[in-house]
C-alpha cells in the first residue's frame, strides 16, 4: 500500500471506529457487512480489506497501563492483477527498531518485519499463508513492542474475513 493510501485508509478507519465520524472521510468505502470493510482507492488502484482490533491490551513490565496510540488497523491491501494481499498492521505507535510483531492465527505463527508504525510479511508466500490462515480462522492476535518498551497485545475477530477480501480482489480486477 503507498503511504498516500495508508493515510486513506486510516483516515476512512477511523472515521468507522471513532466518535464523532465525518461521511466524507470514508468516501472510498464500498462494503462492510462484518468486522471487516472494504475500501477502493483509484490513484494509484488499491483495494483494501480493514478491520480494528476488537480486544487491545497494553502492558510495561508485565503490569497493564493506559498509553496514548493511534488507529490500530490490520490490512488484506490488492492491487491490479494480484491473487494474493499484502498483510500488514499499523499498531498505532512507532515499533521497536529492532523487533518484530508476532502473528498468531490458532496454532499458525508469523512473525512480521517492522517500518516505524508499519509491520508487512516478508513475501508473497509468506502473505499466501497468512491469508490461508486468516480465512479459516476465527481470531488473529498480533503482539507488538513499542519504541518505548510498551508491550501490546491487539486481538481482531476474522468474521467476514474472506467476503471482505474476495470483495476488495475483485474490486482491483475491474477496470
Amino acid at each position: 500500500m503507498t503511504s498516500l493510501g495508508r493515510i486513506g485508509a486510516v483516515a476512512a478507519v477511523a472515521a468507522l471506529a471513532g466518535p464523532g465520524a465525518q461521511a466524507q472521510e470514508s468516501s472510498n468505502r464500498v462494503a462492510a457487512d462484518t468486522d471487516w470493510s472494504v475500501f477502493v482507492e483509484d490513484s494509484p488502484r488499491e483495494c483494501w480489506a480493514v478491520s480494528a482490533p476488537k480486544e487491545t491490551v497494553n502492558t510495561r513490565d508485565g503490569q497493564p497501563v493506559q498509553v496514548n496510540r493511534g488507529d490500530i488497523l490490520l490490512f488484506a491491501t490488492y492491487r491490479p492483477g494480484s491473487s494474493t494481499p499484502e498483510i500488514s498492521f499499523t499498531g498505532g505507535y512507532p515499533f521497536a527498531s529492532d523487533s518484530t510483531v508476532a502473528l498468531t492465527i490458532g496454532s499458525n505463527e508469523f512473525q512480521l518485519f517492522v517500518d516505524d508504525q508499519w509491520a508487512w510479511a516478508g513475501s508473497s508466500e509468506e502473505d499466501q499463508r497468512i491469508l490461508a490462515a486468516m480465512r479459516s480462522g476465527a481470531e488473529a492476535e498480533l503482539v507488538a513492542r513499542s519504541s518505548r518498551g510498551t508491550d501490546t497485545q491487539d486481538t481482531f475477530s476474522l468474521f467476514g474475513f474472506t467476503a471482505a477480501t474476495e470483495e476488495a480482489q475483485r474490486q482491483c480486477a475491474e477496470e
